[in-house]
Parts: structure tokens; C-alpha cells; sequence
């Protein structure tokens, strides 16, 4: 059964920075497809952060996030990373990492279309 670990997350002030990682046990292969990151905020649905298509190195974000958050994978690794600068109060959130589809990373990412989901780590910026 393949799952992701997630952890990094803190309490941060606005302005500060997090490094997310995400490490995946179960799988018996290095997984090449769709992988993202995702966020949910209290009273608010999952909502698709980043995602890269390791077999191209495709990297996409939600606007929200775009210049801020970087997205990358540790070659010959199932293990997924979430750079986060120049945080924000609303970028509280606990943050998951997730398998997506193996021909490639949707254009708007649901959580629908991922799995292994991980018990997620905490991220919260203080203004």
C-alpha cells in the first residue's frame, strides 16, 4: 500500500519561509507520473497547490501561489518537495501530497484525481 509522509510544516510569520517534504513508502518503483501538492484551510475545500509531471519535469501552480511556491522531486526518489516564500496569512492551510494520473498532471488539479493521500502538516502564517 503506498502511502506519502508528509512534514516540514510550522508556525511562521507573514513574510517567512517553509520547505515541505513529502516521502512515499510502498512503491516498489520510482513513479514518473503526476504528482502534487494540496492544501485545505478550515471550512474550506482541498484545493490543488502545485503539481509536477516527473517525467518531463512539467511544473504548474494555482495563481495564488505563482512566483512564490516551488515545486520539485528528488531524482531517483519518490520524494516530493513544496519551497514556500514570502508567506502569507492565508496561505494557512494543512498541506498534503498526493499521486496523480500517470499519463500526465491535469490542468486544474481535484483531489478526485489524486491518491495515497498522507495525514498532511500544518502550515500557519501570523500577520
Amino acid at each position: 500500500q503506498v502511502q506519502w509522509v508528509e512534514s516540514g510544516g510550522d508556525s511562521v510569520q507573514a513574510g517567512g519561509s517553509l520547505r515541505l517534504s513529502c516521502a512515499a513508502s510502498g512503491y516498489t518503483y520510482i513513479y514518473y507520473g503526476c504528482m502534487g501538492w494540496f492544501r485545505q484551510a478550515p471550512g474550506k475545500e482541498r484545493e490543488g497547490v502545485a503539481t509536477i509531471y516527473a517525467r518531463r519535469g512539467n511544473t504548474a501552480y494555482v495563481d495564488s501561489v505563482k512566483g512564490r511556491f516551488t515545486i520539485s522531486r528528488e531524482y531517483g526518489k519518490n520524494t516530493l518537495y513544496l519551497q514556500l516564500n514570502s508567506l502569507k496569512p492565508e496561505d494557512t492551510a494543512v498541506y498534503y501530497c498526493a499521486t496523480g494520473p500517470n499519463w500526465g498532471c491535469p490542468t486544474v488539479p481535484k483531489s478526485t484525481d489524486f491518491g495515497y493521500w498522507g495525514r498532511g502538516t500544518q502550515v500557519t502564517v501570523s500577520s
